[in-house]
């Protein structure tokens, strides 16, 4: 990775925990392009105002996330158009409810591929540097959620990363944490589905990309879920180092397809894992980015092709699910 990737995985996003608990119905895209509005917004001389617009330049998403320009442009010229629309509330300093926009003017600059954004006075007055008022803040590197594939593992990992030093959350109600993490009163409704495809999805993906280490316990009333309560641990960096490196050893036959047919390449590109972990690769507006059968087509010639970019996971173990 170059100096410059290398950069923008070392950038710290900074919100209120007011801001950061949220309820809310943000998309991966969306989240991502309001971490990037975060940085630069921290950054840049120039402050941030609910009057001066804030550009985000689609080179600077793409360096972020790891995308072609291409593709950043396209995803934040989607996100901008929905994130206009969308809404959150939170709970002021007073403990009142209070309901804002996220942006309230957005200005789109097609031939420089970049947009302009203006948070709303909410947004702008939750978003500062830290000044002191270190326990208020939620921080982590957007490194740590650059490379999650679940808008769910994002959210989530921004609600532990601020009970880090704690080792421990209190309890997490059902209903709100179920908003916080934005899902819609009729999104996996029962108990299982939620668990299986929001709940364990996040946790696993969190343990597996981020430098936490989190688990969940259920409370009951009665014979009724009311919540869940969560372990958040710091990784032993020295000891994931030393893992890695271990791993790592005499595994380059574990990252190519020698010796597999396209039926068992089909396979693993229809497998949910490899799904989650490349989806990044294609437009969400081409053909292959909205049909499974393009899909599969697409990942099967560049298996074939050039496997060394599939490296998240060696690529038998998608054999198997």
């Amino acid at each position: 990775m170059s100096d410059k990737g290398n950069k923008g995985m070392h950038e710290l996003v900074v919100k209120s925990n007011r801001l950061n608990t949220a309820m809310q119905n943000l998309s991966l895209a969306e989240i991502r392009l309001i971490q990037v509005g975060i940085i630069d917004s921290r950054e840049k001389n120039e402050g941030l105002s609910a009057l001066k617009p804030l550009r985000i330049n689609a080179s600077r998403y793409a360096e972020a996330f790891g995308v072609s320009r291409q593709t950043a442009f396209e995803v934040i010229v989607n996100a901008e158009k929905n994130l206009f629309e969308r809404q959150f509330t939170f709970l002021d300093e007073r403990e009142k409810s209070v309901r804002s926009r996220w942006v309230q003017q957005v200005t789109r600059l097609e031939n420089e591929s970049a947009i302009e954004i203006i948070f709303t006075i909410a947004v702008v007055n939750e978003i500062t540097r830290i000044n002191g008022i270190e326990n208020f803040f939620t921080k982590y590197l957007m490194g740590q959620t650059s490379t999650l594939n679940s808008v769910y593992s994002v959210r989530l990992y921004e609600l532990l990363v601020q009970w880090k030093t704690a080792k421990k959350t209190p309890l997490f109600e059902l209903e709100i944490l179920r908003g916080q993490l934005g899902l819609g009163v009729n999104d996996y409704k029962q108990m299982n589905d939620f668990k299986k495809r929001v709940l364990e999805l996040a946790v696993n993906e969190i343990n597996e990309k981020t430098d936490l280490k989190v688990s969940y316990e259920q409370e009951k009333k009665g014979r009724k879920i009311i919540g869940f309560k969560f372990k958040v641990l710091a990784k032993d960096k020295a000891k994931n180092t030393k893992q890695e490196g271990a791993k790592n050893i005499n595994t380059a036959d574990m990252f190519t397809t020698e010796g597999l047919n396209d039926k068992q390449l089909g396979r693993i590109a229809r497998n949910p894992s490899f799904v989650a972990d490349y989806n990044h690769l294609v437009s969400s507006t081409s053909l292959a980015g909205q049909h499974p059968n393009a899909w599969e087509f697409e990942m099967i010639n560049r298996l074939k092709k050039d496997a060394s970019q599939f490296k998240k996971r060696p690529i038998r173990e998608y054999l198997e699910y």
